[in-house]
């Protein structure tokens, strides 16, 4: 919800005994606020991470700092979910249990501020004012997604009623249907999706305040390929749209990878190309990070390329010319990563009498290089490039979502895997580039 907020008015609950639970994924770091009630400066509550990446949650009431517990851990993974328990109980005696924070089932022990409100204190939040999820007390805006946001009321509740560990791969998961006593007060909503309307079965619905919610198959239980705002050292580009989306600089000769690697199986994703540079712009794979401002990936080894004039390169070298792209162009990607082809579509029709389907045949496919095992990383990873000082070119991808940015796909296409909505009919055996189709 990046730059969106939702707001509920004169919201009240148990400002000494609740709960608060929710799933998010991070596009973008620093301050990120994600939950508040602001009256003024010397009276509200906050929930969000600061500019240093810290998890926080601030009480000030009547000019005082009556709560502040602040980790040590920074949280910059911007590729999978955590699971972020607020879990206040004023009225116990331990000091050290009145406000406790939770990550992915762990209490946060190691903490730079720990100021534990006194016994019976009451919390800002909860009072009946207007709750706003998505923004920070400094105007910081949520920038990522979030999901089976919980809120109980007189109740404090331990992480394992909200998640559990998996027993055969010890991940912690989502219980997407937790049996918890909301109390009155209490609430559950972005359950599915975009829906703010409560699922506690209290009625106690939320209202998009600013800008827009979208849906998106990424959720704790699969999460999707993006594009990695971590690996722009040297591209300088801007990302948005949940990472979907790419605007390059104007000066770096570069590129942007995702933040799924392949080194077997087989995977299919999609472009829109929104600006087009005369072939000064690609995308396809590549099996390294960028290492250096005019570190091009047409001429790179272990890369196969979609120019967008429509010349191709494999492992450095030209391949065939085949259609070149305009703007809002869809192109298809397939990769066979046990065979190690790739193969291009524009529009839905496969360039270069390309059949994804033809194995080792690869018929109609590119040859990036190194297979996946041979490669300095073991795996090609989706790019984007850039290879003029003089332009900056975006693109937005649909690794499975069913979006191209905040565009839904027209009529979605077949895929058999049941992995991913796509515009175009997904190859027979290539599924999203997902951790669930990284398991298939």
């Amino acid at each position: 919800m990046a730059s969106t907020t939702i707001t509920k008015a004169n919201y009240t609950f148990n400002r000494r005994k609740f709960t608060i639970s929710f799933w998010i994924k991070r596009t973008g770091l620093g301050a990120d606020g994600i939950i508040n009630i602001y009256l003024n400066s010397n009276n509200y509550s906050v929930l969000e991470f600061n500019s240093s990446d810290q998890l926080i949650f601030k009480n000030r009431g009547n000019s005082t700092t009556n709560a502040e517990v602040v980790t040590d851990a920074k949280f910059r993974d911007t590729n999978g979910w955590y699971h972020i328990v607020l879990r206040v109980d004023t009225f116990d005696a331990t000091s050290s249990n009145r406000v406790r924070l939770y990550v992915n089932g762990v209490q946060q022990t190691n903490l730079g501020t720990n100021t534990q409100p006194s016994q019976d204190g009451y919390m800002e939040i909860g009072q009946s004012t207007t709750h706003t999820i998505g923004a920070g007390v400094s105007g910081g805006y949520w920038d990522g997604c979030i999901s089976h946001f919980h809120i109980t009321d007189g109740y404090s509740y331990a992480p394992t009623e909200f998640g559990e560990t998996d027993s055969t791969t010890g991940e912690w998961k989502i219980k997407t249907s937790p049996s918890v006593t909301y109390g009155s007060g209490g609430t559950f909503i972005l359950k599915d999706g975009n829906s703010v309307t409560d699922q506690s079965g209290n009625s106690n619905n939320w209202t998009v305040a600013t800008g827009t919610l979208t849906k998106t198959e990424d959720c704790p239980s699969n999460v999707f390929c993006t594009m990695n705002p971590l690996d722009n050292y040297y591209a300088g580009s801007t990302f948005s749209n949940g990472n979907t989306t790419v605007a390059t600089a104007t000066s770096p000769y570069t590129y942007n990878t995702a933040t799924m690697g392949m080194s077997s199986g087989k995977y299919y994703w999609e472009l829109k190309w929104l600006s087009v540079g005369s072939g000064n712009s690609a995308a396809g794979i590549i099996s390294t990070v960028s290492t250096g401002t005019n570190d091009e990936a047409p001429t790179s080894t272990d890369a196969a390329v979609y120019k967008d004039d429509g010349v191709t390169r494999e492992n450095g070298s030209n391949g065939t010319s085949i259609g070149a792209v305009s703007a809002n162009d869809i192109v298809s990607f397939a990769y066979d990563a046990d065979n190690n082809f790739l193969y291009f579509a524009k529009n839905g029709v496969w360039q270069n009498s390309g059949d994804p389907t033809s194995g080792a045949n690869g018929t109609g496919g590119y040859d990036p290089g190194n297979t996946p095992a041979n490669t300095t990383t073991g795996n090609y990873f989706p790019f984007f490039s850039d290879h003029n000082s003089g332009g900056g070119y975006s693109a937005s991808f649909n690794f499975g979502n069913g979006y191209f940015g905040t565009t839904a796909v027209s009529s979605a296409g077949t895929n058999a895997s049941g992995n991913g909505i796509f515009e175009y009919d997904v190859p027979t055996g290539y599924t999203a580039l997902s951790t669930k189709g990284l398991n298939l």
